[in-house]
C-alpha cells in the first residue's frame, strides 16, 4: 500500500495548492489513501464543515488535527459524527469526537489512523503515550496498517513516540511545527518515522503568516493580528510504503512540489 501523509494545511493557499496537485500525485505516485492535518485549513486555524467537505472532495481520506481544532465552533457538530475527521485522541475520556478511526478501501483493504496532541509547551491533556497503547489495541483487531500522527512542539517528544511504538505501526508522522525534517527512516522494528511533515502553504512567510508582521511582533513584543500570507505556495509531506500483509513499512520518502510560477 502506498500512502500520502501531508503536513498541515494552511488558509486558502494551502487548500489550493491540494486542489490543483493531489489529484494528479495520486495517479502519478500510485497513491492508494492520502491523510492530512487539516487544523489551520480555516484561514490558517481551525476548520469549518464546509472546508471539510471540500478537502475530502479533492482526494484526502481522512484529516488528522490539533491543538486548533476547536477554533471554529461551527465544526463542533461536525466532529461528533464523522468517522474521517479525528481530534487528538488524548483529549479527556468523554470530548466529542474520535481520536481514531479505520478506513475501507474499495479493495477490502483497511487503514487505521491515530490522532494524538504531545504536552511538551503544549496545553495539558492525558498522557500520548499511554492513550495511544491502549487504542492500538483495538485497532488492531482490525487492520494491522496503522499510521499516527503526533501533533507536538518538541522533538524529542516525537522521537520517544516513534520509538514507543516502533514495530507497533506502520508509520509515525510528526505535524504542528510547519517545517518538514530531513530524518525520515526506517525503525528498527519497521516504523516509518519522521519528525515533521512540513506545512501546505505559502513558503513567502513565517510557518504561513506574513513575515513582516511576524517580525515587527518580535522587535515589540506588542499584539498583532498575524495575518495570512499568500507568496511561495508549496505542498510538502511523505510517501510511505507499507506491506499489507505485515503492516511493516518498507519505504518512506519525503515530497515537495512547488508551484512553476
Amino acid at each position: 500500500m502506498r500512502i500520502l501523509f501531508l503536513g498541515d494545511i494552511v488558509g486558502s493557499p494551502g487548500r489550493e495548492i491540494i486542489r490543483d496537485f493531489l489529484p494528479d500525485i495520486r495517479k502519478k505516485e500510485e497513491i492508494d489513501f492520502v491523510i492530512a492535518n487539516g487544523e489551520n485549513a480555516a484561514a490558517g486555524s481551525g476548520l469549518t464543515p464546509k472546508i471539510t467537505d471540500e478537502l475530502f472532495g479533492y482526494g484526502i481520506d481522512v484529516l488528522t488535527t490539533g491543538d486548533h481544532v476547536w477554533k471554529k465552533r461551527e465544526i463542533y457538530d461536525y466532529v461528533k459524527v464523522s468517522q474521517r475527521l479525528v481530534r487528538p485522541l488524548n483529549y479527556p475520556k468523554g470530548v466529542i469526537g474520535r481520536g481514531s478511526t479505520v478506513i475501507k478501501l474499495p479493495d477490502g483493504r483497511k487503514v487505521g489512523v491515530v490522532n494524538v496532541l504531545g504536552r511538551v509547551f503544549m496545553d495539558a491533556v492525558d498522557c500520548p503515550f499511554i492513550r495511544v497503547r491502549e487504542e492500538l489495541e483495538i485497532i488492531r483487531k482490525e487492520t494491522n496498517i496503522i499510521v499516527v500522527d503526533i501533533h507536538a512542539e518538541a522533538t524529542s517528544e516525537k522521537v520517544a513516540m516513534g520509538w514507543f511504538l516502533d514495530g507497533s505501526v506502520s508509520a509515525v508522522i510528526g505535524t504542528h511545527t510547519h517545517i518538514q525534517t530531513a530524518d525520515e527512516k526506517i525503525l528498527t522494528n519497521g516504523t516509518a518515522y519522521l519528525t515533521d511533515a512540513g506545512m501546505n502553504g505559502p513558503y513567502d512567510s513565517v510557518i504561513g503568516r506574513k513575515k513582516e508582521l511576524i517580525i515587527e511582533h518580535f522587535l515589540t513584543q506588542l499584539p498583532i493580528r498575524f495575518d495570512m500570507a499568500e507568496g511561495g505556495v508549496e505542498m510538502h509531506g511523505a510517501i510511505i510504503t507499507v506491506n499489507d500483509g505485515t503492516g511493516k513499512a518498507e519505504a518512506i520518502s519525503r515530497v515537495q512540489y512547488k508551484r512553476d510560477i
